[in-house]
């Protein structure tokens, strides 16, 4: 994984200084709150309902074990005893008092971490596939490219005040899970008919209040030009980007307002002109970053030994069902033979989505240490993986698991709810999220039941800011405040993937008190129509929304 050079450390050092002064210039009213309020920002510290909350940035979901630690280090020292993970691979702390961040961004920075461009009208963090050097299918590692976007985008003069805020993701693999089409700019690694790799660009995607699905604006961009075509993409938005309205500022209303072909002719006109301006990486640049991201020394297993453990672990999980169902269910296969991909599930059932104890901080990251490489992977979904797992050590890893409240069995299935802290926490929010999630989970709380509906994706958001991506939830929930009560909107049909769509509201919303109940009858339904078990998605794209309607609402 990438490893901070001198560059990368001075300059995050510096901005710990920084913040140290602006915060004790406003802890003795030398500066106001509207006048430190950009400064903060800028270290990605907001002023929640009830207390500062801090967003860290884990580039591209990498963590070691390191890292780790001290997040949980920091979470039992000035915090309450946890973080939470959210749904772009940051973790956030809801409670530091402001005169610790300056000591919580130095301890950050003491191993390589920081809160830079976590918040503000920028380029934010840049996301990957969690699975990303492990999982067979991906044509290159896309990690690499998330950093190359990193470094160049950090501090970037021009494009430190864009007129919102800016994100983007990378995915190497034909499956998408880094939810390239639903961001700003999403890139997938792909191969033209000649066999050359490069970038399939994706400009305008975005949920919020006006959800959208990015627009193809080049079919294949060699890799080489990567820098300079976002280079050109970010200028033409900075120049004709929405400055007098922040609803409509994203760079999705521009795609919908210009129209897609005359934004590619701008932008492919302002790349043009870019062509001999040096900004795209220098030779042997590219291949001195891939060394970051070399595979870990995996140990091939001959034939034998492979098929032993093969046996072991039947033999495990016919042993032991609980480690069945975690293996069936959170187990996914990995490019080396021998090896496994392990998630870890951060939604127990009844407790808030994504978070984790400082002592599960510390139990993943020593698993990490002794059984993976040293790494750890943040996901979309608000979830952990170890990505590189022997098969013969899986049995050990779930155990670790079990004993902090970790092996979960719910991966993409009911009770994996996505939900942003909502009301609960959030100034923005008009609605709970936390507490429609935890119902939800106990309703549907028994594994079996969760198996036998089979994949279901369940998104809840607190706001029309829709941070718990509700949009392209098979099943969406946004809380909304109706004359001073919380109502929930459902909407069916979404899917940040490769066939992403965004979700149809299906009709009024429902109180507090009815809401869970209009999920298991959305679920019933389902399992009445569903023909050969075909997931809800496939279901709900072929019947389309009448017989949800009819379930929730009755007929006219």
């Amino acid at each position: 994984m990438y490893r901070y050079d001198e560059f990368d450390q001075a300059l995050v050092d510096q901005r710990v200084d920084q913040f140290r002064g602006q915060v004790a210039r406003r802890l003795k009213g030398e500066l106001s709150e509207p006048e430190f309020r950009p400064l903060r920002l800028m270290n990605g510290l907001y002023l929640q309902l009830h207390a500062y909350m801090l967003r860290i940035a884990i580039p591209y979901g990498t963590l070691s074990s390191t890292q780790l630690r001290k997040l949980a280090e920091i979470a039992r020292r000035y915090d309450k005893g946890y973080g939470h993970f959210t749904t772009r691979q940051n973790l956030q702390f809801n409670w530091p008092k402001l005169d610790d961040v300056p000591d919580i961004l130095a301890g950050l920075a003491s191993v390589q971490m920081h809160a830079i461009q976590t918040s503000g009208n920028c380029i934010r963090n840049v996301t990957a596939d969690q699975y990303a050097g492990a999982t067979a299918e991906e044509i290159e590692d896309p990690r690499v490219y998330a950093e190359i976007i990193r470094q160049w985008s950090t501090l970037h003069p021009e494009f430190s005040f864009l007129p919102r805020k800016f994100k983007i993701a990378v995915t190497g693999a034909p499956h998408d899970r880094a939810a390239v089409r639903v961001h700003d700019i999403g890139l997938a690694l792909k191969r033209n008919d000649v066999g050359e790799v490069g970038f399939e660009v994706m400009v305008g995607g975005g949920l919020g209040r006006t959800p959208m699905i990015g627009k193809t604006i080049r079919e294949f961009l060699p890799k080489r030009y990567l820098l300079s075509y976002l280079e050109a993409i970010l200028r033409v938005y900075n120049q004709f980007g929405r400055r007098d309205n922040k609803y409509k500022a994203r760079i999705k209303i521009l795609v919908h307002e210009t129209g897609t072909e005359e934004l590619r002719e701008q932008i492919e006109a302002e790349w043009r002109a870019l062509e001999d301006s040096k900004i795209d990486l220098p030779e042997g640049e590219l291949e001195r970053i891939q060394a970051y991201f070399a595979p870990p020394p995996f140990v091939e297993p001959g034939a034998e030994e492979l098929e032993a453990e093969r046996r072991e672990l039947a033999a495990q999980k016919a042993n032991d069902p609980a480690f069945a169902a975690w293996v069936d269910t959170n187990v996914v296969a990995h490019k080396a033979p021998g090896y496994a991909i392990a998630n870890v599930a951060l939604k127990p059932v009844g407790a808030p989505p994504g978070d984790a104890t400082t002592a599960q901080m510390d139990a993943v990251a020593d698993l990490a240490e002794t059984y993976s490489f040293d790494e750890v992977r943040v996901t979309h979904e608000q979830n952990l993986v170890l990505p590189h797992v022997r098969l013969g050590d899986l049995y050990a890893v779930w155990q670790g698991l079990v004993a902090h409240g970790l092996a979960g069995a719910n991966l993409n299935l009911v009770g994996d709810i996505i939900a942003c802290p909502g009301l609960d926490y959030c100034a923005l929010a008009n609605a709970r999220s936390i507490p429609i999630a935890q119902r939800i989970s106990e309703r549907f709380a028994d594994l079996k039941r969760q198996n036998d509906i089979g994949e279901l994706r369940i998104k809840i958001s607190g706001c029309i800011n829709a941070c718990g991506h509700h949009h392209v939830g098979h099943i969406g929930i946004l809380g909304v405040d109706k004359k001073g009560e919380e109502v929930y909107q459902i909407t069916l049909g979404g899917s940040p993937d490769e066939e992403a769509s965004i979700g149809k509201i299906v009709g009024p919303g429902f109180g507090a008190d009815d809401v869970v109940d209009a999920i298991e009858t959305v679920v019933d339904t389902y399992l009445g129509l569903r023909e050969d078990g075909e997931p809800f998605l496939a279901a709900y794209r072929r019947v389309g929304p009448a017989p949800f309607k009819e379930a929730l609402y009755g007929t006219d």
